[in-house]
């Protein structure tokens, strides 16, 4: 009994230690269908993990966000309960990067996406949902009532945009100038 015994026990510890030093890759995982969407439509394009972003950028989204995506966020953006994401994709030019903010829809077992902004040079910008609201701009001249979760798109210490479903439409705003 005792030889069966410790050799379960050293698996299970040895299962329990390999899964524990595992990544944290399911964050940024897109599914399968949008990637390959995603790589034709933006062919060098690359999803904005943490290992892009510098030293104090990630710190600040981790403070904030924890383990989650800095380039990917899930968000019901249109209200209709279909799976949504908000995505950064970085594209390295000649002398510069361009980031895209792009937002994909999967409506009828396909999915949509939709270029909703670009960004070029530093800092590398990341992505993150915030529920509905009262959101006003920062020169508080124009406001938003979400009645859907909306997207924020931010270069730290930089800029700041919020995007929302309204009236059938995108509309923007600046947090941050």
């Amino acid at each position: 009994m005792r030889v069966s015994v410790i050799p379960t026990v050293l698996c299970l510890l040895v299962f329990v230690r390999v899964a524990g030093a595992a990544p944290r890759g399911d964050a940024c995982k897109i599914p399968a269908a949008l990637q390959h969407d995603i790589a034709v439509r933006y062919p060098r394009a690359k999803l904005v993990t943490l290992s892009a972003l510098d030293a104090d950028d990630r710190g600040f989204f981790q403070k904030d966000h924890g383990d989650a995506c800095p380039g990917l966020t899930r968000v019901d953006f249109y209200g209709d309960g279909n799976p949504t994401l908000a995505l950064v994709l970085i594209e390295k030019g000649d002398t510069k990067e361009k980031a895209e903010l792009v937002v994909a829809h999967r409506v009828g077992g396909q999915w949509k996406t939709a270029l909703l902004d670009t960004a070029n040079g530093v800092p590398v910008p990341v992505v993150w949902s915030r529920p509905p609201g009262h959101y006003t701009d920062i020169y508080g001249k124009e406001e938003i009532r979400a009645t859907e979760p909306v997207i924020v798109f931010t270069g730290y210490e930089s800029w700041s945009i919020l995007y929302a479903w309204k009236d059938r439409r995108v509309r923007k705003i600046w947090l941050m100038d």
